[in-house]
């Protein structure tokens, strides 16, 4: 009875106890087999040679060409101020929209000066049509060797009347957008006053153009 009971070593049941630890083998192999191969892609996609504008450097040579546009308006030779900023409305079908209108004196102070106006939809924009528009609108004036005026003159644009006086060693003595357009176009000594009840600072600048471009030496 005692030889019936003992179980053979090498009994099927066995064999099926000891299967699972052959097939956590076989995972094993398979997985170092799948990391291997993974790896072998890495170094084939690292070995690759970059396709397209990458290659031949065509983002740099973008970055380099807004970089240059970039230099080009901070190397401008004409310097800007700003006198007239404001927010403007125009009623549409479904409303208001709005918009915003600048105004500019550029000029590069050695006798070059210019008024400019432009409108967009952000300030950004608008400054920039404005100053667009007075590099346009830029003219030369004529001065004396102390960077004064060399007589009298007189000026009315729309309801602005402009009076401007030569004044050794004084400096400038105006106020509002004519000492904004006097400094622009880098003149000194003159003494400015405005015969008009006007406020409007577009059309003293103007005003005050007009009277330096009438100037004779």
């Amino acid at each position: 009875m005692h030889m019936t009971d003992q179980k053979n070593p090498t009994s099927p049941e066995n064999e099926t106890k000891e299967a699972p630890s052959v097939a956590v083998e076989g995972d094993t192999s398979t997985s170092e087999k799948k990391h291997d191969m993974k790896g072998a892609e890495t170094d084939s996609n690292l070995d690759r040679k970059p396709r397209g504008p990458r290659a031949s450097g065509g983002r740099d040579r973008k970055r380099a060409r807004r970089g240059g546009r970039n230099d080009e308006r901070a190397r401008s030779e004409f310097d800007q101020k700003i006198i007239s900023l404001r927010r403007v409305s125009r009623v549409v079908a479904g409303g208001r929209r709005f918009s915003f209108s600048a105004a500019v004196v550029a000029g590069d102070r050695k006798g070059r000066v210019g008024v400019g106006v432009g409108k967009g939809i952000d300030t950004a924009l608008a400054m920039d049509k404005a100053f667009r528009d007075a590099k346009k609108n830029m003219v030369r004036i004529t001065t004396t060797e102390s960077k004064s005026i060399p007589h009298d003159v007189d000026s009315k644009y729309s309801a602005s009347v402009i009076a401007l006086r030569p004044s050794p060693a004084r400096g400038i003595v105006a106020g509002s957008s004519v000492r904004t357009v006097l400094e622009m176009a880098g003149i000194t000594d003159v003494i400015a006053k405005i015969n008009s009840r006007s406020k409007n600072k577009i059309n003293n600048a103007r005003a005050t153009v007009d009277a330096l471009k009438s100037l004779r030496g």
